[in-house]
């Protein structure tokens, strides 16, 4: 069964065009899925939206958006109203400009998409257009009314083919500057950096999807298969419990275990500012 588009539209750079479509890159349509069931009679359960005060379920007719307000109240706000703002679709993917190919934060990646041509005479085009950005190893910004949203996407050649990925808004990129701002100035001596760069050249290759599994997917298909033949289902494989050991011996053991460690100095330990003042 072919793809099928979640957008189709015209693809714009000033005034050379070309009809494409947008098919998703990523999916979860392929995971195991349950339907919550009631245990006593065995049936489906269906959800309802009821009323928070009467308990009573709400028909779909009397279901209305609201905001709340600073005081408890709620703002309602009609279907129509909001249908009223939305931006009115033109079906163009139009290019603002082009910037370098890493000129852009993967912070503000969201989710991508194959950006593939409609047919025979788009496809010259849009091997141009990806062939012009290769060259010059740069992506383009566009902008898309998709899915009823105004949206900004990163338009990037990726070996034969165009990926655009929908880019996160400003405001929705969190900055770091609250999650980090307790970590103290750390220093280091000579030899754990010797260390710790030795572990990481023992352990430097470059990633391969296929070796990387859903560990937690897979277990559940088990599971569910064990369920059917009538047999005991699997049982989680215990970890050893991990002791907690000093930093500098963790990293000398890791240094074994990956390979022959670097010869080592004698050399006198820095203590970080805060350890000093923990001394102290």
């Amino acid at each position: 069964m072919a793809a099928r588009a979640s957008w189709k539209g015209h693809l714009k750079i000033d005034d050379l065009a070309c009809a494409v479509g947008l098919y998703t890159a990523v999916s979860s349509s392929d995971r195991l899925s349950f339907n919550i069931i009631n245990r006593r009679t065995g049936h489906r359960v269906e959800r309802q939206f009821v009323d928070s005060e009467t308990g009573k379920p709400v028909e779909r007719d009397d279901q209305v958006k609201g905001y709340r307000m600073e005081s408890g109240d709620y703002l309602l706000i009609e279907g129509d109203e909001i249908a009223e703002i939305m931006p009115e679709s033109d079906k163009v993917m139009d290019v603002k400009g082009f910037i370098p190919f890493d000129g852009i934060d993967k912070l503000y990646f969201d989710r991508p998409y194959y950006l593939a041509p409609v047919d025979e005479h788009d496809a010259e085009a849009l091997a141009l257009i990806a062939r012009g950005m290769q060259d010059g190893k740069v992506a383009a910004l566009a902008e898309a009314v998709l899915f009823r949203r105004n949206r900004t996407l990163l338009i990037r050649a990726h070996d034969d083919h165009i990926i655009a990925t929908l880019l996160n808004f400003d405001y929705e990129v969190r900055s770091a500057t609250s999650a980090f701002k307790d970590i103290p100035d750390i220093k280091f001596d000579k030899e754990m950096l010797e260390l710790a760069g030795h572990i990481i050249g023992t352990k430097s290759g470059s990633f391969d999807p296929s070796e990387y599994h859903d560990r937690y997917e897979a277990a559940l298909v088990e599971l569910v298969k064990a369920k059917i033949e009538g047999r005991a289902p699997p049982k989680r494989k215990r970890e050893p419990e991990r002791k907690v050991v000093d930093l500098m011996e963790a990293l000398r053991q890791s240094a074994k275990m990956g390979g022959k460690a670097p010869a080592k100095k004698p050399a006198v330990r820095k203590t970080s500012d805060r350890s000093s003042r923990k001394a102290s």
